[in-house]
């Protein structure tokens, strides 16, 4: 196959005769013969020809003769030390580009061949352009998030679910960037009963993975941390670039630790997002993610202090009723002897007037009645009636006295809590608060400068001070 001067797919055949390529002869007979064509069809077939054989190609090169018209265009050559090649790149391509090009600088471009015909200058037609050092970081990224995305390494079944409030969390970053100060804030502004444990390593340079590989090690030794924080501040790619490479993201993907990876801005994205169980877009939202705030376990503490409260007095009120109808309920043993009693008296008037009537018959039966009736008497279970009563009293104030007890107890015990989360009981332990005059918290020494007046509160009382000096 070969392609004809018109830029079309032709056969070329070996059997055509070779007189066929042969120049024609130069008489003046042929003239009527041949084909002849303009300068702008020579130009025209020949972009065509080009563009057709060249589609899309990757090119690096060099930028010289920077020009940037007032039309928005770039023109520019592109060269190497041997060869140069003329290129354009049009507006609504080059603003899309986040850096300016200039003299000198080694690029990476994506074009396409043409030709200008208006001058007969082949040309590059450039539609993307990068730096070529950012561009080759770029290449590697991709082809290495694909390779571990093959690999099973980004899924989601895989990924480890945070815990809701780990008691203890590692920090895996630069002891001294900003990453780790802008977590330890986060972390003591919401919930400062958290344990942090800082595993120091280098996150920027050839030594970093490395480092980063080993820190991931030591933290999973640790039986006691809950989550892992790994991550940085923001940078350029070549900054980030530990966190981009293919042992740092095997080592997080085989911690058994959740981990939430924190790398950069949030606009940024590397390797150890993809592959850890979390991605945060900045240090400090990795730090809110793994803490909750104090303030919302005050009001649920105050909420269930309520409930309890609240319950408390239906339980009491619900005794003292069951008490009233228990004590409505106990008849007094001495309704009972009455009723006996006047019994008693209609019953002797009874046997007075028949033994009158029948003394001498009825003297047995009378004596087995009253043997009878003193077996009978109400006094044995009057008796019982009164042990009863003061058994049911003796375990009614028992159980009251213990329901209460533990009432109390548990209040106590809630309350010390609440007394113990305190800012006032810190202060009681010996620290202090320093504030500004207008009232606000002094977290930061810079937030001052010599010769301001602070105020110092202590637990009872607050000083004046005025600073002459800040570390």
């Amino acid at each position: 196959m070969c392609l004809d001067f018109e830029g079309t797919l032709s056969t070329c055949r070996k059997d055509l005769p070779m007189d066929r390529f042969s120049p024609p002869a130069s008489t003046s007979s042929d003239t009527t013969q041949r084909k002849v064509i303009s300068v702008s069809e020579l130009n025209r077939q020949a972009k065509r020809l080009l563009e057709i054989s060249f589609p899309s190609i990757w090119i690096e090169g060099e930028i010289s003769n920077f020009a940037r018209p007032a039309s928005g265009h770039w023109y520019f050559t592109l060269k190497d030390p041997s060869a140069q090649v003329r290129a354009a790149m049009f507006r609504n391509s080059n603003q899309r580009i986040r850096f300016l090009p200039k003299e000198g600088l080694q690029v990476l471009v994506r074009a396409r061949v043409s030709l200008y015909e208006g001058r007969g200058d082949y040309q590059l037609i450039v539609d993307h352009m990068e730096e070529a050092g950012e561009g080759a970081l770029r290449r590697a990224f991709e082809e290495l998030k694909n390779k571990l995305a093959q690999e099973g390494l980004f899924d989601d079944s895989r990924k480890q679910p945070l815990p809701s409030m780990p008691e203890h969390v590692g920090v895996i970053t630069s002891p001294t960037g900003a990453a780790i100060r802008d977590i330890l804030t986060v972390m003591k502004r919401r919930f400062p009963a958290t344990r942090v444990t800082v595993i120091p390593t280098s996150v920027q340079g050839n030594e970093a993975a490395g480092q980063i590989v080993r820190a991931l090690q030591l933290a999973e030794k640790a039986s006691n941390i809950d989550a892992l924080i790994v991550g940085r501040g923001g940078g350029s790619l070549e900054d980030l670039w530990p966190f981009n490479e293919e042992v740092v993201a095997r080592a997080i993907a085989a911690c058994r630790l959740p981990i939430v990876s924190a790398v950069g801005h949030e606009i940024d994205f590397t390797i150890a997002d993809f592959v850890a169980d979390h991605r945060a877009p900045t240090p400090s939202a990795a730090a809110e993610i793994l803490t909750q705030n104090q303030d919302d376990w005050r009001n649920t503490l105050r909420i269930y202090q309520r409930k309890l409260a609240s319950l408390t007095n239906a339980r009491l009120h619900l005794q003292q009723q069951t008490l009233n109808a228990l004590r409505n309920r106990l008849r007094h043993p001495g309704q009972k002897l009455q009723e006996h009693s006047q019994r008693l008296d209609d019953l002797s008037i009874r046997l007075q007037h028949a033994m009158r009537h029948q003394l001498l018959t009825r003297h047995n039966s009378l004596i087995s009645a009253d043997k009878h009736l003193r077996q009978v008497s109400p006094l044995h279970l009057v008796q019982q009636l009164k042990l009863q009563n003061r058994h049911f009293d003796l375990r009614l104030n028992t159980s009251m006295q213990s329901l209460l007890s533990r009432l109390k107890q548990q209040m106590e015990h809630l309350t010390g809590q609440l007394e113990t989360l305190s800012p006032l009981a810190t202060l009681s332990r010996g620290y202090a608060m320093a504030q500004t005059p207008d009232g606000k918290i002094i977290r930061n020494s810079q937030a001052i400068a010599e010769g301001d007046n602070i105020k110092v509160s202590l637990a009872k009382g607050h000083l004046l001070c005025s600073v002459t000096e800040t570390h």
